[in-house]
């Protein structure tokens, strides 16, 4: 097979018929190079030169490829960027340089002392020395180490020296590469590394004449950069948090710091964290010689650099540049809460030396917090779509960081409490990263008497029924099936695939169903006609009897799969199966006492509760007599697991993907014969099932010594129980 394939050809490569292991380890190899050039390209340069879709096929070969040839498998190939479940916690490891902290400068006087000290420790005039400033992103240090150009760690800051090794986190971020480019140079001004504010700054990614003494990447190299949340993220999962009734991040900082501390890499990976590089240990030996240099260095060989960098001399332009971005940082993806200004030369760095904990060449000049002050007019309860109530400060309008606040979350019962905010307070007010309205306290001392508390209500303010708050939790949430505020999400569950199953009832079908009010809760599903879904936008005929096709063939599912569709707060589809296997119909459970469910294995005393405060409700038993009246199936499926077998107490973990079943197929099987289906391989696993392109848990499954079955070997166990 030939090398050096271009973009085009790669695309246009049929890999069905690669069966030779050289053939497949050449093409992997231009695959993996090509993508870490797109991967450049998208997340570095923030100028994609690919489509997604295209990028996606790139990945997809590659990931064939590699299921067909597991030996081809290396740890820095895009497709191995989430790890296994860290067992045991952290381990600790000794950074190559002491990671230190920055001396503060809150105002321009403390900004002026410290200049003064550079110029006299150096024995230079104001004009002699020149600074970069730069962004002071706030997120969570780390320190990434290549070797030969391959990332190989990663760990936290901790006190400088010794931080927590988190590098199979910091793999799951896409902007941080696996395999550093060469060194090389991009023609023309337009290329350029470093985005400063004045034009006539801008250079070349490196000095070609630099270039010439760095002849590759050293052997060993530690950079240290910032890991940040974007805003929107943070919005994001603070919003799904408060549903979910844990506590929120004070500052996406926190949730960065919090995310890269997950002993689940996946869960890290579905945080989108991101990075920006903003120096290397000195005994890199760069042949570097200044912070700017060194910046468009690291830009170079791939490692995300901010944009916003400045060289500048003398007190007046460090001024300019602060006042610059005073506002203008509100506008930034990311949060920053200063600017850093560093001494250019690093012969010049060497000379101010510095203390136990900050270099006494650079300083941080921190932008006060911006806080105001109002009055609480009232208090109001929303309800969000998967029932959580949250309590919601009405506030007097006031301006803060560039727009009008006019209500602030006061996030759950126990926040209330703690805080003692009443209606009529005065309270301090602010922005927490800059997007969250949030209350930071009462001010108790313009208390007069005519202030009032404020209890959560013990009905649900949309619907009126019972709310509950679980032993545990912070939140407490409405119980109903039928609530108008979690009708969209309730809905969309029930038809979802490991539910229902209603092929056709996606989301946004069930949004157009519901703003037609044809809809309201999910047993209206089961009496839609064909005059109701002929009417929907982009229904023709042939999708209209489809999805009545879907919508009749899932009344037949078996219990287990209404209990999970129903959305019952801790019933997943595991605890969903349990059950059907101790009930033999759901009027049977309906039934069934708290202390009935507590004497079933793998059901603790919040799942009981969570279940019979779920089957109290009046609307949630309407909708059941409804399902009942479209004939939906209410009896468990019996299962035959009387006798031993091969699956008997056996637990599997299913990777990749399987031509002859779907996942639930082969879950069910599974389950059939008295075996159990886990989510990730662990020393307790018994086998893993593996497919087409298969994931990190094949790797986990080597590394554990777990037995690995193909489908072939799966079908014979089936067949081998009759």
């Amino acid at each position: 097979m030939e090398n050096n394939k271009t973009l085009e050809e790669l695309l246009a490569t049929d890999i069905s018929n690669i069966a030779d292991r050289k053939d497949a380890q050449s093409l992997t190899n231009e695959l993996k190079e090509e993508l870490n050039r797109h991967n450049y390209y998208y997340y570095i340069k923030d100028a994609p030169i690919i489509s997604d879709a295209d990028y996606d096929k790139l990945m997809k070969n590659l990931q064939v490829l590699e299921g067909r040839f597991p030996e081809l498998i290396t740890d820095d190939s895009p497709t191995q960027r989430i790890g296994a479940t860290l067992e045991g916690g952290f381990k600790t490891v000794e950074h190559g340089e002491k990671m230190l902290s920055l001396q503060d400068a809150f105002n321009y006087v403390e900004l002026r002392d410290f200049l003064e000290r550079v110029y006299k420790d150096l024995g230079m005039s104001e004009n002699e020395v020149e600074f970069v400033c730069e962004l002071k992103i706030d997120g969570s240090a780390v320190a990434l180490v290549y070797e030969d150009g391959r990332f190989i760690s990663g760990a936290t800051r901790g006190d400088g020296i010794i931080g927590e090794d988190i590098t199979q986190n910091l793999r799951t971020i896409k902007a941080i590469p696996l395999k550093l480019l060469e060194p090389q140079t991009l023609q023309g001004n337009s290329e350029s590394a470093i985005n400063p504010i004045s034009p006539t700054s801008q250079i070349n990614l490196i000095n070609p004449t630099k270039l010439a003494n760095l002849i590759a990447i050293p052997p060993r190299l530690e950079v240290r950069g910032e890991v940040y949340l974007a805003k929107d993220e943070f919005g994001k999962i603070n919003m799904q948090r408060e549903e979910e009734g844990l506590v929120t991040f004070a500052n996406p900082r926190n949730a960065a710091a919090g995310s890269l501390r997950q002993i689940d890499p996946k869960m890290t990976a579905e945080r989108k964290l991101n990075i920006f590089l903003y120096g290397a240990a000195a005994n890199s030996n760069l042949n570097i010689d200044n912070q700017f240099d060194l910046l468009s260095l690291l830009k170079n060989i791939g490692l995300r650099v901010n944009p916003n960098i400045r060289k500048v001399t003398g007190f007046e332009q460090i001024r300019e540049y602060i006042e610059n971005w005073r506002d203008r940082r509100r506008d930034l993806q990311y949060e920053t809460d200063g600017i850093v200004i560093k001494v250019n030369k690093f012969d010049l760095q060497q000379r101010l030396g510095q203390t136990s904990k900050n270099p006494r060449w650079a300083a941080a000049f921190k932008y006060p917090p911006e806080q105001q002050t109002t009055k609480i007019l009232d208090i109001t309860v929303n309800v969000g779509r998967t029932g959580t109530l949250t309590p919601v400060a009405v506030l007097q309008p006031v301006r803060i960081s560039g727009s009008t606040v006019s209500h602030a979350t006061l996030h759950n019962e126990d926040e209330l409490k703690r805080k003692d905010v009443r209606i009529g307070d005065w309270v301090l007010v602010h922005k927490a990263g800059e997007i969250i309205p949030e209350i930071i306290m009462s001010i108790k001392e313009r208390r007069n008497g005519s202030e009032k508390e404020f209890k959560m209500p013990d009905k649900c303010p949309v619907c009126g029924s019972d709310v509950e708050r679980l032993a545990g939790e912070v939140a407490i949430r409405c119980t109903s099936l039928a609530c108008p505020a979690q009708q969209f999400e309730r809905i969309v569950h029930f038809a979802s695939k490991g539910a229902m199953d209603i092929d056709g009832l996606g989301p946004a079908v069930v949004e157009k169903l519901l703003n037609k009010k044809i809809i309201k809760d999910p047993a209206h599903i089961y009496f839609l006609k064909y005059e109701d879904i002929i009417r929907i936008e982009n229904f023709k005929e042939k999708s209209t009897n489809n999805l009545l096709s879907a919508i009749d063939a899932s009344r037949s599912k078996p219990l287990a799969r209404l209990l999970f569709a129903m959305g019952i707060r801790f019933v997943g589809s595991h605890i969903a199966d349990v059950l059907s296997l101790n009930y033999k119909n759901l009027d049977e459970l309906i039934r069934a006492s708290f202390e009935d469910l507590s004497k079933i294995y793998e059901i603790g005393p919040r799942i009981a509760e969570s279940i019979t405060t779920f089957f109290k409700q009046d609307q949630n038993l309407k909708i059941i007599e409804k399902l009942k009246i479209a004939k939906v199936n209410f009896n468990s499926e019996i299962k035959n697991i009387s006798k031993k077998t091969v699956f008997s107490g056996k637990t599997f973990v299913l990777t990749g993907k399987l031509p002859s079943f779907t996942r639930d197929e082969a879950k069910e099987a599974i389950e059939k014969f008295g075996g159990r289906v886990g989510s990730s391989v662990s020393k307790n696993t018994d086998m893993v099932l593996v497919g087409e392109e298969p994931g990190s848990k094949l790797e986990d499954a080597k590394k554990y010594e777990i037995k690995i079955i193909s489908e072939e070997d799966f079908k014979k166990m089936i067949e081998s129980n009759g």
